[in-house]
């Protein structure tokens, strides 16, 4: 198993891991429950640079069955920058007139979305990207690492809870009651035992 950045031939095997962790949100922003939509929405901007989804942003899981899963990960002090693109693009293609959240901010590191193919599910994998990420932000980089968990999702909560995330407020995204979650050099030594 090796955990990597993502290159460009990894998109389609990126646009299946991270659908699976944001497939109603995608759903509520092209307007209708259609997951071949959703996919290429998702993938076309995988495949390019300087956008919130691109897989510059990304890291993956790779095994000898190839890439089973996938984080989406970014400085939310850009998130404004990042997602300019992806709104325009729902505005044009989609008639999107809602208003996004701002589910980040500056001073996190963001965790948009982390996923696992389904045949992998089960395995900790998603822990092992998560302590992954934490090494490299938390503890290294001495950054604050955060990520909304669906209130509808008692157990992911429960894992983030594990590792060491506390809970900063409740939220809301795309209309679904959420909570932001965060880990900072200040749990660094909480952190630092998980390793």
């Amino acid at each position: 198993m090796l955990i990597r950045k993502a290159v460009l031939s990894d998109a389609p095997a990126l646009a299946t891991c991270l659908l699976l962790a944001m497939d109603t949100i995608l759903y509520r922003f092209i307007g209708q429950e259609n997951y071949a939509q959703a996919e290429a929405f998702l993938l076309q901007f995988i495949t390019q640079k300087n956008n919130q989804y691109s897989y510059q942003n990304c890291w993956v899981i790779q095994t000898e069955s190839g890439v089973v899963a996938a984080a989406n990960v970014y400085d939310g002090a850009q998130l404004v920058a990042l997602r300019a693109p992806i709104i325009a693009y729902l505005k044009r293609h989609y008639h999107y007139s809602g208003v996004m959240e701002a589910e980040t901010q500056p001073g996190e590191w963001y965790v948009d979305s982390l996923g696992v193919r389904v045949e992998a599910q089960g395995n900790g994998l998603g822990s092992q990207l998560l302590r992954f990420l934490i090494q490299k932000h938390v503890v290294d980089q001495q950054q604050t690492l955060g990520l909304l968990v669906d209130k509808a999702n008692p157990e992911a909560k429960k894992l983030y809870l594990k590792l060491g995330f506390r809970i900063i407020r409740p939220t809301v995204l795309a209309g679904k009651p959420m909570e932001h979650l965060q880990i900072g050099p200040d749990f660094i030594n909480l952190a630092s035992k998980l390793f």
